[in-house]
């Protein structure tokens, strides 16, 4: 339980959700993905994003 919530992990969960949501953007400006796929990506980002904000939370309940 420690290492999940750890600063390392809780971090790590939020860039790659941002890295996600950027690399979607990025990808359906270009036309190389469709709306779809983008749609897809960003949902898996903010999902990423959303555990990282709640494990933060977690942390500062349990610490």
């Amino acid at each position: 339980m420690e290492l999940i919530l750890s600063k390392p992990v809780v971090v790590a969960l939020a860039v790659l959700g941002a890295g996600l949501s950027m690399l979607a953007s990025f990808l359906q400006a270009r036309n190389r993905i469709s709306a779809a796929t983008a749609r897809g990506l960003n949902y898996a980002g903010y999902a990423f994003m959303a555990a990282s904000m709640l494990l933060f939370a977690l942390a500062g309940l349990w610490r």
